[in-house]
């Protein structure tokens, strides 16, 4: 029996999990809403507190959906729609997919057949995100503590440790984009990617801080994500990648 990772039984564990999450969403979502209203909260004020929450919203599943769709072609849509669906993110299940592949001589540009190739993906995305609940739920707390108490100290340097930490975790990525620099002007091929994305990003936030487009900052994400993968399906022709 070969097997498939759009196999119908995957879709039916994959959907079961996420409806189990979107009931937890509803159920909160509920118990919130009689309580603003026990509590006399204004009823407009409630009203507009979920509008704009949902609209909140669009942005990150814009970004999810992408990601959902970039993963699909190589692992099926079952896993990807549940990663994504629940704590995953595209900036760590693509890298975690990838290398696994790699260390496994398995191209992602096919779709994986092998049950233990997508056996071994799915525990790698699986097991490396999972210790990230365990820390938040027993040091979150007073890791929190820690940043606010230096950030009362010092508002400068605590923006900079916060921003430090944000692109030491960004870094641990690059090293995908410069790995095959080597391969001529080919491998360059996710660097000029790379630059682009960061060229709309930075007009997303200028056009934000100087036009006052408060707006564009919860699209920015989306908009050099898609900007990005036209871009290089411009440019991979030209290039010959």
């Amino acid at each position: 029996m070969s097997f498939s990772p759009n196999s119908p039984i995957l879709f039916i564990l994959a959907g079961a999990v996420i409806l189990f999450v979107i009931a937890q969403s509803v159920f909160f979502m509920v118990r919130s809403w009689r309580r603003g209203k026990e509590i006399g909260m204004d009823m407009a004020v409630l009203r507009r507190t979920v509008v704009s929450t949902a609209v909140f919203t669009i942005a990150p599943a814009v970004s999810i959906l992408l990601g959902v769709i970039t993963l699909s072609k190589f692992l099926g849509l079952p896993l990807p729609w549940l990663r994504l669906s629940v704590i995953g993110a595209i900036t760590y299940e693509l890298p975690a997919a990838t290398s696994t592949a790699s260390a496994l001589g398995v191209s992602i540009a096919e779709t994986v057949t092998d049950p233990k190739v997508y056996t071994a993906i799915a525990w790698v995305m699986t097991l490396g995100i999972f210790p990230g609940m365990l820390w938040v739920a027993l040091f979150g707390r007073k890791i929190q503590g820690g940043i606010a108490k230096i950030k009362n100290r010092d508002a400068k340097w605590g923006d900079i440790l916060m921003t430090a930490l944000f692109l030491g975790m960004i870094s641990a990525f690059l090293g995908m984009v410069f790995a095959d620099i080597r391969e001529g002007l080919a491998g360059w091929i996710p660097i000029f990617v790379l630059l682009f994305s960061a060229a709309l990003m930075c007009i997303c936030g200028l056009l934000s801080k100087k036009f006052h487009m408060k707006w564009i900052e919860n699209y920015a994400l989306p908009i050099s994500m898609l900007g990005g993968m036209a871009f290089a399906v411009v440019i991979t022709p030209m290039i010959g990648g």
